[in-house]
């Protein structure tokens, strides 16, 4: 047992997979860095089990089949890096496998990325359909089989579809040590999507834990954007406490009153500002190096697509890495990626 005087709580939230049969035995998912790692030895395992002498061309189809759940932007950012990977690698390793290969895109909404405009989901379909990735609007997953999935389409009829991988990024749910916490109290955790919180980010019901990220329920989207600003708020909190708490403490060992009101008075300044989000846009990356933008800019919503705004969304994303080596390494990984492949 580790005692606090403040805890943040920022456990992040785990793949909600909606009670689906199947999902958590034979889906990959998009989660954590593990499953990243699971999920591109499948689809090597796909490829090198399909170039394997006296496979069937029915066999080869299915195992060339990838199916990606979720029309957000990380299944987005999925179907476009493995339409790269196709036409940048595949092609020259397996050239009589890579016509072969297809890309499926699932979504249960009637489009795809609905935190973007209508003009950048039309511009992100017609980049998939010219990249030849097929996507499946107003479609459910029903069950995932070791070998197939079975799919219920706009028009209410059930189909199983033979695939070599299933690739889940279809939302998250909250954890059980979560659950657990919310659990411990009842009045004031009622929304059971997550943990809520007052302006301050502190837990409701719970004066000395601050609940930040994917953990919580409110009306910011479950982004790293957001999650970036409330540990940056945060840390101007404990700054202030701090400062709070030393003065206090002052204050408790003050030998005269007029030194006791002085601290007093300064204590009094010591003041919490409840966070506020400031929303910097939104960018997804669609393949063939093309990316999508959607950024407010002097009060109006600007928005984007195509190559430069892949070379923006780049630039954007090393803007955020902590330091310069980091940032170099990153940019190194793209240089080696475009010069002599994966």
């Amino acid at each position: 047992t580790i005692p606090y005087d403040y805890l943040v709580y920022a456990v992040g939230a785990e793949t909600q997979t909606f009670g689906i049969p199947g999902v958590k035995e034979h889906a990959c998912f998009m989660k954590e860095l593990h499953d990243a790692e699971k999920m591109q030895k499948r689809f090597l395992d796909c490829v090198e089990s399909a170039a394997f002498p006296g496979q069937s061309d029915e066999e080869k189809d299915r195992l060339l089949h990838m199916v990606v759940v979720g029309g957000g932007p990380t299944g987005i950012e999925l179907s476009g890096e493995l339409r790269d990977f196709l036409e940048e690698d595949l092609k020259s390793w397996y050239p009589e496998l890579a016509s072969r290969i297809r890309i499926t895109l699932v979504e249960a909404l009637p489009n795809v990325l609905p935190s973007f405009s209508k003009e950048l989901i039309a511009y992100t379909e017609r980049t998939f359909k010219e990249s030849d990735i097929d996507i499946l609007t107003k479609t459910m997953v029903r069950k995932v089989n070791e070998k197939s999935v079975v799919l219920k389409g706009p028009d209410g009829v059930e189909r199983e579809v033979p695939c070599g991988m299933v690739v889940w990024a279809a939302g998250n749910t909250s954890r059980q040590i979560t659950r657990d916490l919310m659990a411990k109290l009842p009045e004031d955790q009622t929304n059971k999507r997550g943990i809520t919180f007052d302006d301050y980010l502190r837990m409701k019901g719970a004066r000395d834990i601050f609940a930040i990220g994917d953990c919580t329920t409110s009306s910011y989207a479950p982004t790293a954007q957001v999650a970036s600003q409330q540990g940056s708020y945060l840390a101007r909190v404990f700054k202030i406490l701090a400062r709070k708490d030393k003065l206090e403490a002052d204050m408790s060992r003050a030998e005269t009153s007029e030194e006791a009101e002085k601290l007093k008075k300064q204590v009094d300044k010591q003041k919490l500002k409840p966070f506020h989000y400031s929303h910097q846009g939104s960018l997804a990356y669609i393949g063939s190096d093309k990316a999508i933008a959607d950024l407010p800019i002097f009060g109006r919503e600007w928005t984007s697509g195509g190559v430069a705004t892949f070379m923006f969304w780049r630039s954007a994303y090393l803007s955020t890495l902590f330091s310069l080596r980091n940032r170099s390494l990153v940019a190194g990984d793209w240089m080696r990626v475009k010069l002599w492949g994966r």
